[in-house]
């Protein structure tokens, strides 16, 4: 039983990582690459909601080029990883946007916890249909 505990807590973290990981990554290639001479240009929501899917599913397939395989080495557990993490990296993003806040540096829509659970979940869809 205690073995199938650890099992899980290692599955669990070792793709919140990967997905905290890669969203971090993203989160510095948006801050390196947007406009520094005058206030960032606002997108509307569903062109930021595009622009995250797809740089999930680069994400994801470029993981599953890394690590080929998942975490979780169970169907249910697999399932369950594809909505737990992204939440769980959500949640770190928002921890994120809010130390950036208070440095007074830019919050990004990735630094927000939709569109951080966004990402991973489409960087979790990819890895999830590409380890089947």
């Amino acid at each position: 039983m205690l073995e199938l505990i650890f099992e899980l807590i290692f599955e669990f973290f070792g793709e919140a990582i990967l997905q905290v990981l890669f969203e971090a990554l993203a989160e510095v290639g948006i801050h390196l690459s947007r406009n520094t001479d005058g206030e960032p240009k606002e997108r509307g929501t569903f062109k930021k909601l595009l622009g995250y899917t797809l740089l999930g599913v680069i994400a994801g397939g470029i993981s599953l080029l890394i690590v080929p395989e998942s975490f979780a080495r169970t169907q249910p557990a697999r399932l369950a990883m594809l909505f737990l993490v992204p939440a769980a990296s959500g949640a770190v993003m928002v921890l994120i946007g809010k130390w950036r806040q208070k440095r007074g540096q830019v919050v990004i829509g990735l630094d927000r916890f939709f569109f951080g659970y966004w990402f991973a979940f489409s960087m979790a869809a990819v890895r999830f249909i590409g380890t089947n």
